[in-house]
């Protein structure tokens, strides 16, 4: 969608800093972080949320949590076991829970304690 600031990211037509890519996944890192670690990941091709992609295609909402436990690796927010010392996943579907961009995404939070409830 050429409207869209995520698919414009994924074509190149916007910069990002990008912490890791695959050929269907895209991450880069938030331009206004809420935490020390705070990344967004998405699948290139355009859904607008995350019950539309998992409806349309849930292999790439696979690949898109496996992206994020990726970035999480890298990130240094898990260990060889894959928990410690923790990141948190969220993700923002419709106008009351936050959603402003209407391209499902991930967000990878980490680096501090994240209290709960989160909102």
């Amino acid at each position: 969608m050429s409207d869209c600031l995520f698919c414009r990211m994924v074509d190149g037509g916007i910069p990002a800093d990008v912490v890791l890519q695959t050929d269907r996944v895209l991450a880069f890192r938030d331009i206004n972080p809420q935490a020390p670690n705070h990344v967004l990941v998405i699948p290139k091709m355009h859904h607008a949320t995350i019950g539309a992609l998992a409806e349309a295609d849930p292999a790439l909402l696979g690949d898109v949590v496996a992206g994020a436990h990726a970035v999480a690796r890298q990130e240094g927010l898990v260990s060889g076991d894959g928990a410690e010392p923790g990141y948190r996943l969220v993700a923002n579907t419709g106008p009351q829970a936050g959603q402003t961009v209407h391209h499902v995404h991930l967000h990878v939070l980490g680096g501090r304690g994240l209290g709960w409830p989160p909102g």
